[in-house]
């Protein structure tokens, strides 16, 4: 295998970049169906190895207060909406949330989104018993709900703490982005909208918001914009020393 609570938590900075974040029959709405997440993308453009989509974000730029991107998430995949009922406020999904670092030795806070980090070596991938979980030739890392049994074996695995288990039954539904009762889910990076040539909702909704903390785009590429920041300004990935190689860096952590 690779080496692998509120909306917002505090975590010791040093803490967070050193050490890891852990955790320890399927239904599904009526008139929805679970579509293929790998093959939700335009028949004339087959996923190629390529590309390898990414995001850099500027936690300068990030607002402490801000959570246009977690809403824009939440509205643009249909997560947590106000008829959804949970047993338990914790139960909600979260494939994106907003956290607070601070540094003890100097007390310096920043604010950022954590989300799934589409790893090259995604751990996730590696314990999942049926190949639910699996990466995509251009770097995204998604889950077939068709095949997935709510074993959370990925949950455990993943060291950024971004997948959710779905407990209750869920309704109202998009297409374009299926949700089952009992089976895991977290960040596609907005896939639907990758494929259609779109950037994912949270970096459309950063813009809009006029903070522009969040480049998306093709890694490979070194004449887009994601790649040009890259290359002009220093940039970290969390836990770089479990060498999974995320798709998604971060600037002034």
């Amino acid at each position: 295998m690779s080496k692998p609570g509120s909306e917002t938590s505090k975590i010791s900075r040093r803490k967070f970049l050193g050490t890891g974040i852990t955790v320890a029959g399927m239904s599904v709405a009526p008139g929805v169906s679970l579509i293929n997440v790998a093959e939700a993308r335009p028949l004339d453009q087959p996923v190629s190895s390529k590309q390898r989509w990414g995001i850099l974000v500027d936690a300068n730029k990030c607002s402490k207060g801000c959570t246009s991107c977690v809403d824009a998430c939440f509205t643009e995949n249909g997560l947590n909406r106000g008829d959804e009922q949970h047993s338990r406020p914790g139960q909600k999904a979260q494939w994106i949330r907003k956290i607070d670092l601070r540094d003890k030795a100097t007390g310096h806070e920043v604010s950022l989104p954590l989300f799934c980090q589409h790893c090259e070596h995604p751990p996730c991938t590696d314990v999942c018993p049926t190949g639910a979980s699996f990466k995509r030739k251009d770097g995204l890392v998604l889950v077939d709900k068709h095949i997935c049994i709510g074993c959370r074996y990925c949950m455990m695995a993943c060291p950024y703490k971004a997948r959710s288990f779905i407990h209750e039954e869920l309704t109202h539904q998009f297409e374009y982005a299926p949700r089952g009762k009992g089976t895991v889910e977290g960040c596609t990076l907005c896939v639907h909208r990758v494929d259609q040539g779109r950037n994912p909702a949270c970096v459309d909704a950063c813009n809009a918001a006029g903070h522009k903390a969040m480049y998306f785009g093709d890694l490979k590429d070194s004449n887009s914009e994601v790649s040009k920041q890259l290359k002009m300004h220093s940039s970290k990935a969390i836990r770089a020393d479990l060498e999974l190689n995320p798709g998604i860096r971060y600037r002034g952590i």
